[in-house]
């Protein structure tokens, strides 16, 4: 069960003391209700502590708490991976490989590897959910200007396409961000499709391309922007906020991983309200994920 108190240093040291602290919680996460065979349903098993393997007194499968999770085949000890997630989970500013190989004394590349595993798995959860309500939608740009670039939505810069939806009170509730291509009509839909509930009442400005793909499954409302008004208020200091989420921890950062870090900023963003549980929720989410590659992600 999730603590509703935060986890010091030196409790959570208490807690997770040894491997097998960690694989009996690895074990209960994902067997809340008792163990069942994936394979055939059964619900008697016995274990193999030569290997770290269950096996299913039925069909005789073998699984591991760690074999089809973003820690699957993964060499480091689940100890590594348990202080790495409660770093992560502690620290709302994000945390970089490079504090992580400092922490926890590890490689920089096994640092950085180790962190986009568990930005998948933070990506992976937040694709289970929709925004729905009132929605701000609008596109913004990430890195450098070019001397002599376009400015606006002819930029070269990297473009992305950010939803928040809003509480009865107008307040953000919660936020999508992807990275896309280009800005044409099929894009915003397509985006929309993915992230957005049927029905719900979606805010832009007057750029065309959002007109003809929300006007067919929402409630499309737009008007030219302005500035000096609250319009797409709550959007707008969303994106200030992610941007100085990325320049502020991880500098120097390439196009090619920033939706990663845009992942993890939303699911940051969205779990707000629940600091104090963010570490039972986050080993959750790494213990439900499917694995990540390092060639999938090089």
């Amino acid at each position: 069960m999730a603590s509703d108190r935060i986890i010091g240093y030196s409790a959570f040291q208490r807690q997770y003391a040894t491997v097998e602290d960690c694989r009996k919680k690895l074990f209960e996460i994902r067997f809340p209700n008792g163990f069942i065979c994936p394979r055939c349903g059964c619900v008697e098993y016995y274990t193999i502590p030569t290997r770290n393997l269950y096996q299913c007194k039925g069909c005789r499968h073998q699984l591991s708490v760690t074999a089809g999770t973003v820690m699957h085949r993964s060499h480091l000890p689940l100890l590594t991976w348990f202080w790495a997630i409660y770093l992560v989970s502690k620290d709302k500013r994000g945390f970089s490989a490079k504090q992580l190989e400092r922490e926890l004394g590890l490689p920089y590349n096994t640092a950085w590897f180790l962190l986009h595993r568990i930005r998948s798995a933070m990506s992976q959860r937040d694709e289970q959910y929709q925004l729905a309500g009132v929605v701000e939608l609008d596109d913004t740009y990430f890195g450098k200007s070019k001397k002599g670039g376009k400015r606006g939505r002819g930029t070269k810069k990297t473009k992305v396409v950010v939803a928040v939806s809003k509480t009865n009170d107008g307040k953000p509730r919660f936020i999508k961000m992807k990275v896309v291509s280009n800005l044409k009509s099929v894009t915003i839909g397509k985006f929309a499709t993915q992230n957005i509930a049927e029905s719900s009442k979606i805010e832009t400005d007057a750029y065309r391309s959002y007109r003809k793909p929300l006007a067919e499954k929402y409630e499309h409302r737009f008007e030219v922007f302005d500035s000096s008004s609250d319009m797409l208020r709550w959007l707008h200091t969303v994106i200030g906020n992610a941007k100085s989420f990325v320049n502020g921890t991880f500098h120097g950062l390439g196009d090619k991983h920033l939706q990663r870090y845009l992942d993890e900023f939303c699911y940051r963003f969205n779990r707000r309200y629940f600091k104090n549980r963010i570490f039972d929720r986050l080993l959750i989410a790494v213990t439900c994920a499917s694995p990540l590659t390092f060639a999938e992600l090089t």
